[in-house]
């Protein structure tokens, strides 16, 4: 019995000898007081059976049963030969087991327990890859005999020992098994995986009906996501969190906190708080709307604690990669917990070095990349109580199967605080309304919090949600800060007339903050405006920030940013030149603003970045004229410089104008955008949201087959919200130098060596050059460490140069 191994040996690194796999026996061990934890997490989860912790955990115990076999243990060096594939699925024969000592429960529970069990590595049906052939496909043909015949030898001593300590373990965990351990032997236990595993093809060979999928689809995922998510845990021996990061007393020492700096909780926030249920909240920008946010979190916290036993998750999810960063570091200050909050996002690992450095600790770079990996993988295997990402990682939970289902599990009985809605546009709008209804069906709470929440909007999310959402606003007895006055310019922002007056705000020594809709003009702008601003202000004063630096400039350049125009520290004077990268990404605080026309919701964002705490008279906001011109193989549709449709820019430019010269009332801003989304326009946005939302459901959440290979779906997921990433040519040799500097540990050579990629949209793989040695793309092309990615070089029709649309 101390012979079964579940793993192979483990690779110590620094040579040292390879210690002996973690045995059969502590595995199936671990993995069932894992699932015992994720229950102790989760909770209750409506809707489900009330036995379905209980069949997670005998699916847990009995998952690696099967890997019994002389061909298994030989595959994982565990024999005296050399180790050889197997060939064979260990987790079919673990049906054996699954019939022969829960013979006495019913038969419809055994076969969930076997469902999951049998599903927890290889889908059951579908799928094209033939190096990862579906079960049913494996075996679907095999007689009994035929079916015996794959797993022998086995070894008949071990087979009784397995047999019983399984039945001991369960009986010392308080599960159901049989009272008595039956005698069997290898042929007994494959006649009885080959008869369970043909009554699961009956069953699941075939699309759920509407009422099952209603049901069984969804139940059928969770289970499976329980218990792939309890091996996980198991395989990386990390508990998983259970302190909260968001404390009990948050209010008390918000209040507190506020108290002694002469402040007190708006009216806002306090009616956050005290809301139990879904909410929109809707207040300007610097109004707190993120600690309203936590407070109605702790709220629901609470809640969902009292409701189902369970601790609930809070996700806090935004649209960008630099507002994750940058929300993240504000969390970890806010509530003093620099190690409990995850940052679940692509580049996670990117950000926990980026800080590790910054901090001043971990001098030595291949370590601090070590542990920057650990803290990214912590977060892979949901051990945070509180995580910031992106809806990406959420939604890849549609994907279901092996590999997805346990993000439906850990989003259940979970709390959602979803921050800049607008930004996504109406497909990935659609299919985040689709996964917040789904989110609630497994007991979600959810917060959509916005400056600028159109009407349309609100209520695309209350209908999706079907449930009571409350809208939480200032009062009309709190006045709204004048923080912006506005100016419209019929130049464009690169034009001559416009050099000349930002020039002379730079010489009246202000800050002045330029947005541009591309990289082209920013460029431009940068090269113009900048000499003069360093001979006025010094070498410090002028940045440019767009999305195509390599990761290394970008650190470097939002550092200067946020030392020179920091929200909150004393103004100096200054130049900040960039694109849609500032809208969100900093926190930051100028005197002034020049921008491009763009759509409503944008420029609103722009405006946020000057008098951003409302403490100077209204500050200049000058929205300058886009050129509009089709993009390049698009037909003849228009776009505002190459980057915004042309009709929500135009219906934007017509409000403004109309307020030209006067101050920004942030509670008309609302209005505002309820006339642009009640135009011909804003009811053409609204289908397509509603299609995408209908599409994203049926394609993904339907679950009709939820064993079924979704390799497919993942393909075209990943294309709609999947980018790339490219270095330059030129640092190849430095890229290949950074992989081989932390030896011994691959993934952290990855992570030094990912300093170097510069992110590009997933159409622009065509561009580059796929290396296989390096595992990375490729390109050529000229860089300034200061101006970011010029022109590339490629095919001709295929060349690209600054200012198209990336």
């Amino acid at each position: 019995m101390t012979d079964l191994r579940a793993k192979s040996p483990a690779f110590p690194g620094n040579g040292q000898p390879r210690p002996p796999g973690e045995l059969l026996t502590s595995h199936l061990e671990n993995t069932l007081h894992a699932a015992r934890h994720i229950q102790a997490r989760v909770g209750r989860i409506p809707g489900l059976p009330e036995a379905f912790w209980t069949w997670v955990a005998l699916a847990a115990l009995f998952h690696d049963a099967g890997k019994l076999p002389h061909g298994f243990q030989r595959m994982i060096g565990n024999t005296p030969e050399p180790p050889q594939v197997w060939g064979e699925r260990h987790e079919v024969l673990s049906l054996g087991f699954i019939s022969l000592l829960l013979a006495e429960l019913p038969v419809d529970e055994r076969r969930w327990i076997a469902a999951a069990v049998a599903g927890h590595h290889r889908s059951f049906t579908g799928g094209g890859d033939a190096r990862k052939l579906p079960l049913f496909t494996q075996y679907g043909t095999d007689s009994a005999a035929e079916f015996a015949t794959r797993f022998l030898p086995a070894n008949q001593e071990q087979l009784s020992h397995l047999m019983g300590w399984l039945h001991t373990t369960a009986r010392t965990n308080n599960l159901p098994v049989d009272t008595t351990v039956p005698t069997t032997d290898l042929g007994e236990l494959t006649k009885h995986a080959h008869q369970l595993l043909e009554e699961l093809m009956d069953h699941w060979s075939h699309p759920l009906g509407f009422e099952e999928t209603e049901s069984a689809g969804l139940f059928a995922v969770l289970l499976l996501g329980a218990v792939t998510m309890a091996d996980h845990l198991s395989s990386a021996h990390a508990p998983i969190h259970r302190h909260h990061p968001l404390p009990t007393d948050y209010h008390a020492r918000l209040a507190e906190r506020l108290t002694a700096k002469g402040h007190a909780l708006r009216p806002q926030q306090k009616a956050a708080g005290d809301t139990h249920g879904h909410m929109l909240l809707r207040s300007w920008t610097a109004s707190g709307k993120t600690e309203g946010a936590l407070l109605w979190a702790r709220t629901q916290v609470d809640d969902l604690t009292t409701h189902t036993g369970g601790t609930p998750r809070v996700f806090y999810i935004l649209p960008y990669l630099s507002s994750i960063n940058a929300m993240t570091d504000r969390l970890c200050e806010e509530l003093q917990a620099p190690h409990g909050i995850g940052v679940a996002h692509s580049k996670a690992a990117s950000y926990h070095l980026a800080r590790s450095l910054t901090d001043g600790c971990d001098q030595d770079l291949a370590d601090a990349a070590g542990k920057a990996h650990s803290r990214a993988a912590a977060t892979k295997n949901f051990l945070e109580l509180l995580r910031v990402g992106t809806p990406y990682q959420l939604l890849r939970g549609a994907l279901a199967g092996p590999v997805h289902s346990s993000i439906l599990v850990d989003s259940a009985n979970s709390v959602f605080i979803l921050d800049e809605l607008h930004a996504f546009d109406a497909r990935r709008l659609g299919m985040i309304l689709a996964m917040m209804r789904l989110w609630t069906r497994t007991g979600g709470r959810i917060a959509v919090l916005s400056a600028t929440l159109p009407t349309a909007l609100a209520e695309l999310v209350t209908e999706a949600l079907d449930q009571p959402v409350t809208l939480v606003e200032p009062p009309p007895t709190v006045a709204a800060p004048a923080r912006h006055r506005i100016h419209t310019r019929p130049t464009h922002v690169t034009d001559e007339a416009s050099l000349t007056e930002i020039r002379e705000r730079l010489t009246e020594g202000r800050s002045v903050l330029v947005i541009t809709n591309n990289v082209k003009d920013a460029i431009f702008l940068y090269e113009a405006l900048a000499p003069l601003c360093t001979q006025l202000h010094g070498e410090d004063s002028a940045y440019l920030l767009h999305s195509r630096y390599r990761r290394m400039d970008r650190s470097t350049i939002e550092t200067g940013i946020l030392n020179r125009f920091e929200a909150g520290r004393p103004r100096l004077p200054g130049l900040l030149v960039g694109t849609q990268a500032l809208e969100v990404s900093l926190n930051i605080d100028l005197d002034l603003c020049h921008t491009s026309a763009a759509d409503l919701e944008a420029l609103l964002q722009r405006f946020g970045r000057t008098n951003r705490l409302g403490a100077l008279p209204a500050a200049p906001v000058i929205v300058h004229q886009p050129a509009y011109a089709p993009r390049r193989g698009t037909g003849t549709t228009l776009w505002a410089d190459g980057v915004y449709e042309e009709e929500p820019t135009r219906l934007a430019w017509d409000i403004l104008t109309q307020h030209d010269g006067k101050t920004v009332d942030e509670r008309m801003t609302t209005t505002w955008l309820d006339q642009v989304y009640a135009s011909a326009w804003g009811r053409q946005w609204h289908t397509k949201v509603k299609n995408h939302q209908q599409d994203f459901e049926e394609a993904f959440l339907s679950f009709e087959l939820p064993f079924d290979d979704r390799s497919a779906l993942a393909e075209s997921f990943d294309a709609q919200f999947d980018g790339t990433e490219a270095i330059l040519s030129s640092d190849r040799d430095a890229y290949a130098a950074a992989l081989d500097e932390a030896t011994g540990n691959p993934k952290t050579g990855r992570l030094l060596a990912d300093e170097y990629l510069i992110p590009m949209p997933h159409w622009a793989g065509a561009l580059t050059r796929y290396e296989q040695q390096l595992k990375v793309r490729i390109v050529d092309a000229d860089y300034d460490p200061v101006l970011g990615l010029l022109t590339v070089s490629g095919l001709p029709q295929q060349t690209y140069h600054p200012g198209e649309v990336l």
